[in-house]
């Protein structure tokens, strides 16, 4: 029986046997037998790691440890506000601390996720999001459309599913609804690339 420990761009935790590329922490959410109580965070510092980190693996749900949770790739966790990992991914969280002090200024990891928390999460614990133009938006940024969420990618959007993207369509125009928090879309806009599942170079246009 899958764990409940996936994470879509739309911020649900759902079940589901593919663990995706990415894990992430929040902190301890679930009880002894594996199953996730009311809380989905219990920390503001809300990290994107890799899978493996010199040959150790902390396992999804370990006794006293926190509680994995699992990406499709990095656009889907800052798309729920997570940023890279200092410890396991010190390389990238340097090239993230570096392109948000070219746009919104120098900032500790603590005062990233202070500015980060209130554009991630409602203490109701529902997603914020917010409209922009799509025009406006860099690669990266995740979106919500009739077909569900979708990541923007050059001049196309690919569809988001649970297995990869795809298939691509013609990137939206006018206003939509970005699910990427505000902070995290500067971060894009001044040049920070995510990474991304391979499905996303793979899909044709439709």
């Amino acid at each position: 029986m899958p764990l409940q420990n996936r994470v879509l761009p739309t911020g649900e935790l759902v079940a589901h046997p593919a663990r995706g590329l990415m894990t992430g922490n929040r902190g301890i959410l679930h009880r002894p037998d594996g199953s996730l109580g009311v809380s989905r965070w219990q920390h503001p510092h809300w990290v994107c790691c890799a899978l493996e980190f010199r040959g150790r693996y902390h396992g999804p749900m370990p006794d006293r440890g926190w509680t994995a949770l699992f990406f499709l790739d990095e656009a889907v966790a800052l798309a729920v506000g997570h940023r890279p990992c200092h410890f396991c991914r010190h390389k990238d969280a340097m090239r993230f601390k570096s392109t948000w002090a070219a746009a919104l200024g120098k900032a500790s990891a603590p005062e990233m996720d202070k500015a980060l928390h209130p554009t991630r999460v409602t203490r109701q614990r529902q997603q914020v999001r917010h409209e922009a133009q799509a025009e406006d938006l860099p690669d990266g940024a995740f979106v919500l459309t009739e077909d569900g969420a979708g990541l923007i990618l050059g001049d196309v959007l690919l569809r988001y599913d649970l297995a990869g993207y795809g298939p691509a369509q013609h990137r939206p125009e006018g206003l939509v609804t970005v699910l990427t928090p505000k902070p995290i879309l500067a971060v894009l806009s001044a040049g920070y690339q995510p990474f991304l599942h391979p499905s996303a170079t793979a899909m044709p246009l439709r």
